[in-house]
């Protein structure tokens, strides 16, 4: 087996997922609160990824519209893989709580007619967005609902 690591997705077998997937990746507690990391993964590592134009699009509007949902949202963050992203939530491991609030994000993407903070003002690359990428990567998501809580292939 391969040295530990420090980084919680360094220790996990890409080849063994499925995606799409939802899983807790780790918890850090402080003095009085803790932090709950979700990995939120739209595609199979290494073997698919979403387009950047997409994605970016995704990510504004996943970091807006959860918090339409959800009051202790810490972070919406793309991985540089660019096949999911990880959620942080202050003082909340409900798991179900977790799936609904991605199930109404992702339909707030869909019934989007813009990306928000599409701009040269708030963005630092305004010019790589993609509304319909954006909608496309959360129909895919959606379409597959049923399976998001099944993390590992079956052998």
């Amino acid at each position: 087996m391969a040295q530990k690591m420090n980084v919680e997705s360094f220790n996990l077998d890409h080849t063994k997922v499925d995606a799409p997937y939802i899983r807790l990746a780790g918890k850090v507690e402080g003095t009085n609160d803790t932090i709950y990391k979700y990995d939120i993964r739209f595609c199979q590592p290494n073997e698919e990824h979403m387009d950047m134009p997409g994605l970016h699009s995704l990510e504004h509007m996943m970091a807006e519209f959860s918090r339409n949902h959800h009051e202790r949202i810490v972070d919406v963050s793309p991985m540089g893989c660019q096949t999911g992203f990880y959620l942080s939530l202050i003082n909340d491991d409900h798991y179900d709580g977790v799936l609904e609030l991605v199930e109404k994000t992702l339909h707030d993407v869909l019934k989007a007619d813009e990306v928000p903070g599409c701009n040269e003002v708030q963005c630092g690359w305004a010019a790589s967005h993609s509304l319909e990428g954006a909608k496309e990567i959360a129909s895919a998501m959606l379409e597959r609902r049923n399976e998001w809580s099944t993390i590992f292939k079956e052998s």
